[in-house]
This record gives structure tokens, sequence and C-alpha cells, in this order.
């Protein structure tokens, strides 16, 4: 790997070129001034990386040891919280305040709706996910399960009728017409500015926000509700439109009002080959020029992204609607480092270091341009920061962007950070957290799989955990949750800035999404992750039923507060009357997941995809899920509820469960039954090198794995 020397770094001459002939040019930002600042940024701040990490595991040898000597009595809350304030890991929560933060785009703070997890990796997804700010309800309906199961073949009409019928539904309950349904309309027009329905008004007029074309036979009505748009397209050529009494074609319905372009859990990036590839795709989605071309039904397809769409308003003016999801961009936390860059120790350096500073360079060339396909029209640039751990952990990120901004030439406080809420020493000091960067936050957001992993980690040492599907239902759980809402709203979050909620993990189940994810807005969150364009359509109706702002009122005025100690109960079994086959089936569902996840990661480099459970179910599996399923037989394996001779043999049976699920992928190499593969051994390693991994997380052994496999 050829290096070159750059203000004492030594850096990988791929990630130097990229940088030197891609991302600095149009910047405004010289070479110069960018490694000057870069290299101070590692030298100065590196060591207190190293720091904060260091602390981490302190903290953590304390409880370990604070839960040993404790065995054998029974768990006492109180003196348990105390024991947490006394080490520190527990901090005195201060006066309260409101976040200052200022120029946030109107996605962020004035807009609920669902939001994308992408890989960056794929510029295909990354378009996908930029792109889905807009999606048609009719192909949602017909093509999922959220209806019935979608045919297979052709189209078939029946089914169609049914989507037709079902998003009348959602029309009616969202647009009523005054004396009638949209089901039986034949006409919609403008008159003198208002939207006339078979010569009928809206129940609330003011919904009406514009139309194309004649407003005498428009080809397309723009109506809104809770903020999220409605585009009723009308067009008699079209094979629906031509059999509707209306003429209407489709309900395009404005879906992930934001995106998180990912840089962390759901990529493979290992080393300086893989960072370009991240850093080139972000670039070409700052500076408005990123496509993708691949095949489609034998025909070549060319993937950009989609122009701002204008419409006539009801005044007469032009409205332009963002035709893309605002984009934040996740970088790695503070645990990684990367043999890109070598400091002049020779040390790898912090990869969210490296991030921070590459990818605020990068999204200078969207602050630069005055029109065009433009991400922030206040001047903002949105950095999530994940898996940090308190108050000091966030302080850190809040300086490392101050002292990007300023080698940058940036303004303070361009940075906007998303505060990832899924470490546990985060959650029991939110409020500390979001007082570190009151300036700066945007962004709060409960994240349920890691979090759940780290707080089996924590308390390793307490005793062995419920099987994972009885962890959901403690108490904790439902703390953790509200606490997140309620801090958020006490430090002034509402409607300037995101409190979300995370991920639905099943795809291809649209229908138990439509039923359950309800409740995300319904608890007062503005913003919440889902795994595709298609299920960010029809999470979208969710923000059209229910006003996430008057619930975030009502919950504000109610003056709901969760506790601290009940986000500490630890969620272990009381009663372990567990049978064999219980234990065994529990053992088996996480060896089968882990290995499904990590033969792509390491044999293929895939970070993130759609992995079938034990019972060919396919879930979305990132390295979040995979740390729960590791430290959960970690933890178990641990306190005997099972041997290391148990959990050998459900991983070598999985092993072929997972073979035969990849058995039509020709990349793919078999795990058996030679079991001694590279991503073989790295899975088996996360469980019986579990309790050793820094708070359990996955990336160390995956990425060691992934380097060798990559040569």
């Amino acid at each position: 790997m050829a290096r070159v020397e750059r203000n004492g770094l030594a850096v990988e001459a791929s990630l130097a070129t990229f940088i030197e002939t891609r991302a600095l040019p149009g910047s405004g930002t010289e070479a110069e001034a960018f490694w000057a600042g870069f290299s101070a940024l590692i030298h100065e701040l590196g060591p207190k990386n190293r720091a904060l990490l260091a602390r981490r595991e302190a903290l953590q040898q304390a409880i370990d040891q604070w839960h040993i000597s404790q065995r054998g009595k029974p768990h006492d809350p109180a003196a348990y919280v105390f024991f947490l304030r006394q080490i520190g890991y527990l901090q005195p929560e201060g006066p309260d305040f409101q976040i200052e933060t200022e120029g946030v785009d109107p996605e962020i703070a004035k807009i609920p709706g669902p939001q994308l997890v992408v890989p960056i990796t794929n510029a295909r997804y990354a378009l996908n996910a930029a792109n889905a700010r807009w999606g048609s309800l009719y192909d949602a309906l017909y093509g999922t399960d959220a209806i019935g199961t979608p045919p297979k073949g052709p189209y078939e009409r029946g089914h169609g009728a049914r989507v037709v019928a079902r998003a009348r539904v959602f029309l009616d309950e969202a647009f009523p017409i005054a004396g009638a349904s949209h089901a039986d309309v034949r006409r919609y027009y403008v008159k003198d500015g208002a939207l006339l329905i078979d010569d009928l008004p809206l129940m609330q007029p003011a919904k009406f926000a514009g139309f194309k074309g004649n407003p005498k036979a428009p080809d397309s009505v723009l109506l809104v509700n809770n903020g999220l748009h409605v585009e009723l397209v009308f067009d008699r050529a079209h094979p629906i439109g031509a059999r509707d009494q209306a003429l209407l074609a489709d309900v395009v319905v404005e879906s992930a009002v934001s995106a998180i372009m990912d840089c962390e859990d759901s990529v493979a990036c290992v080393d300086a080959e893989d960072k370009v590839g991240a850093y080139e795709n972000w670039l070409g989605l700052m500076q408005g020029s990123l496509t993708a071309s691949f095949d489609k039904g034998g025909h070549q397809v060319t993937r950009r992204l989609n122009e701002d769409r204008t419409f006539t308003a009801p005044d007469g003016g032009t409205k332009v609607l963002k035709g893309r999801a605002l984009l934040w961009v996740r970088n790695v936390g503070h645990l990684m480092t990367n043999p890109a860059i070598l400091d002049r120790e020779g040390r790898e350096v912090p990869e969210g270091l490296m991030d921070a500073a590459i990818t605020v360079l990068i999204a200078k060339h969207d602050l630069r341009r005055g029109a065009g396909l433009r991400n922030s029209h206040h001047g903002s640039v949105y950095v999530v920061k994940p898996k940090m751990h308190g108050p000091e952990e966030v302080a850190f990120a809040v300086e490392t962007m101050t002292r990007v901004e300023a080698f940058l030439g940036l303004p303070a406080n361009t940075v906007k950070l998303g505060i990832m809420d899924e470490e546990r020493r985060t959650s029991v000091n939110l409020k500390e957290c979001i007082r570190a960067a009151k300036h700066r936050v945007a962004f709060i957001n409960t994240g349920f799989l890691d979090r759940t992993g780290d707080e089996i980690h924590t308390s390793m040492e307490a005793g062995a955990f419920s099987r994972k599907d009885f962890i959901k239902r403690k108490s904790w759980i439902g703390a953790y949750e509200n606490q997140n809402v309620d801090i958020g709203l006490e430090c002034g979050l509402s409607g300037r800035a995101q409190i979300g909620k995370g991920m639905w993990a099943a795809p291809d189940l649209m229908a138990a999404m439509l039923e359950q994810k309800i409740d995300h807005p319904k608890a007062g969150a503005n913003c919440a992750w889902v795994p595709s364009p298609t299920a960010a359509t029809l999470h979208a109706l969710h923000y059209h039923r229910i006003d996430v702002f008057a619930v975030q009122r009502k919950l504000a005025a109610g003056g709901r507060r969760s506790y601290v100690e009940t986000i500490l109960e630890i969620p272990l079994a009381s009663y372990q009357k567990w049978t064999p086959e219980q234990v065994a089936r529990e053992v088996e569902n996480n060896a089968q997941g882990i290995l499904g996840y990590v033969v792509r990661w390491v044999d293929q480099g895939v970070g993130c995809s759609k992995v079938p459970d034990i019972n060919d179910v396919g879930l979305m599996e990132d390295r979040a899920t995979c740390r729960i399923s590791a430290q959960h037989i970690a933890n178990w394996l641990h306190h005997g509820v099972v041997s290391a001779q148990d959990v050998e043999a459900a991983f070598r049976k999985m092993a072929l469960v997972v073979d035969r699920q990849n058995a039509g992928d020709p990349a793919y190499v078999p795990m058996a039954p030679a079991y001694d593969g590279v991503a073989w051994n790295a899975a088996r390693d996360l469980v019986f090198k579990g309790r050793t991994q820094p708070s359990g997380y996955t990336e160390p052994l995956l990425h060691a794995a992934r380097l060798v496999k990559k040569g």
C-alpha cells in the first residue's frame, strides 16, 4: 500500500488523490489548509479520543466488579444507583434549558415523516433513498402484503381495484370532502384559487396546495396534511387512469422526508479503498452528480437525483417542492481506527475524526451552490454521530466539529449533530448529552438494537438475561423509549429538531408495519426509520393520521417523565425454567442470525442486507442486530445456561441452514463441511470472545476478518 506524507500523516495514496483531486477542488478550501488542520485534529484530539475509550473500559470494569461482589444477594436498586453515581457513570442532571440550534431546514424541524437509512457505499441504494421523498401509493399497496398477498405475473385487476379503493379511503381520511367521498367523484378542478371536487369543496380548503396544468382539468392536484404533501395524478392515457371515473392514475405521497447516508453500521469499510468508495458517493450527492446504471428487465437504466417539483400555487404563483430527501451523513463512532491514515507514531487514526474532516469538507460543495439540486437550503451540514457514551463523548464530538469548521472556513455551528441514544450511559444521562450539544443538536433517536446489545454487555456479570423476545417486554425498554421523547421535549427539540424512533426490520411484512409502526408518531416521535422507499411511502400514512406536533404539545403539557431508575432495571431472567428445547431454539436462532450476516460481511463486504432468519423470513441485519445475538449467547455461555459444546453444535447446525439459504448466490462460499473459513471463525469469535470486546461491539473482529479476506 503506497503512502504519501501530508503534514505528519502517512496517507494511502488513493485516499490522498481523492481528497486532492476530487473533494478539495470547488470546495473553497486549499489543500495546504486542509492537511494542516486535519493533521492538528488527529494529533491533538487523537489522545483525547483514546482517553475517552479508556474511561469507558474503566467504568465497565468497575461495574463488572460491583456485580460480582453482589452475587448471591437480592438486587438493591438504590445501592446500584448510588454506586453508578459514585463512579461517575450516572451524572447529576443540571437545570432546565432549551436547545439553541439555528439554521435548521424544515425537513428536520417542521415536517414529521419517515426516515431512511442506507449504506453510502451502494450508489444505487443511495439514490433510491434520496429520491424516496416521493413515492407511488398505488405501487406500494399493490406490490406488498399491505392489503393482501401481492399477485405474481401480469397486472391483476381485482387486486388493483382493491388498491384504488384503499387509496380512496386514505384520501377520505386525510382530505375529506364536504358531502361526498373521493370514491364517488368524477372531476377535480380549480376555480378562483380553490379546489372543487364535483363542485364540492374540501372540508378544510386550506389543504389544497397547488396544481399542474389547466385548472379546469389539471394534470395533478397537490394537497397537504400535517405538513406532508400528496399529489393526485390524472391521466386518461394511463392504464389505471383510463379505467378510473375521475381519471385518477396515481396517488403520489411525500414519503422519506429525510435520509441518513450511512458510513457506519450498514457498510463494510475497512481500508482506504472502501472509504474512498463511500466518500465518492457522498461527494456525488453533495454535487448533485451521482448516477448509477444497472440492467432492469433487459434494459440499461441510469438513475440520478430527482429534480424539484413545480406547481401552480392556489394564488397563481409558483410553488416549488424538493424532489429529494434531506440528507444526513452518519459518521463512525469514537471506537474504530482505520489503516487508511497513520499518525506520526505510526498508529491508525481514529476513523471518526477522519469521517468528520472529510464528510464535512465534501458537504461544502452543497453549501457553495446557489442553485440546482441543493441538500440544505439553510446552509447546514447534518452529521449523525452514533455509539457515544455519555456527555463527555458528546462534548468531544462537538469539539471535533468546531475544529473542523475552523480549518474548513465554515461559520460556527454549521454542522448539526444527530445524537444516537443507543448506549446505556447516554440514555441515563440524555439531558446532559443534549446540553453538551445544545447549539448543534438537530436529532435524537432511540436505537433499540444497539441499546439492547449495550444493555447485555454492561450488565454481563449481573446474571443470565431473559430470552430476546422477553427482553423487549421488560419495563426498562418502555421507560427508555418514553424518556427519549420526554427529555427531547423538555429541552425544546419540538419544532427545531427531530425526535426519532428505530427501524422496522422486516421489509417484506408491510401489513404488520402498517398495524404497529403508527405507535411511533403516537409516542411523539416526528421521524422513524424504515427499511425501504416503499416502506417510507406506507409509513407516511401514519403521519397523516397522527398530528405529531399536537401529540408533542400534549406530552409536554402533561409533564410525563420516565425515571432513570426504571431504565436501570436489568432485564435478567428471574425464573430460568426453560426447557432444553427452548434454550436450544434461542441459541440456534442467535447463531443463525450471526452466521447469515457475518458470512456476507466478511466474504463479500456487504454491511447490511436482508438476511433470512431461522424461519426464512427476511430481516434487515446490520452490526446492531449482530451485536445483540452475539452478546446474548456470550451471556448465557458465561452464566452456564449453555455449554461451549452446545454453542458449537448450534453453530454447525445453523451453518447448514445458512448454506442452504444462500445456495442461489454464485458468490457465496459454503461454511460446511470444513467449518474453518475466515467468516466462520469470525462468527464464532463474536460469541466466544464476546465478553472481552469493547462494549460488546462487533466491529473490531469483523474489520480484522474482512482485512484478512481482502488480503
